[in-house]
């Protein structure tokens, strides 16, 4: 079973001591708004990128064909 975006980023959030709302501040949003997409784990890729800068981290996204391993 896998963990939802929201869920990793709560994870990321708690082991930098940072709070929901000051992530929200730091990607200009409200915090009602990250809320509800953590919620409904609703982001876009260019979201992701800009949360991962914040939280000093690696955002990396992509499909590997299972054929032929290649990653695109």
């Amino acid at each position: 079973m896998s963990i939802s975006m929201g869920e990793k980023i709560k994870i990321v959030l708690k082991r930098r001591n940072m709070t929901l709302g000051e992530l929200a501040e730091q990607t200009s949003q409200s915090r009602q708004n990250l809320s509800n997409k953590m919620s409904r784990d609703n982001f876009s890729e260019k979201e992701l990128m800009t949360i991962a800068a914040v939280l000093d981290c690696t955002y990396h996204a992509g499909f590997t064909m299972n054929d032929t391993g290649e990653e695109i």
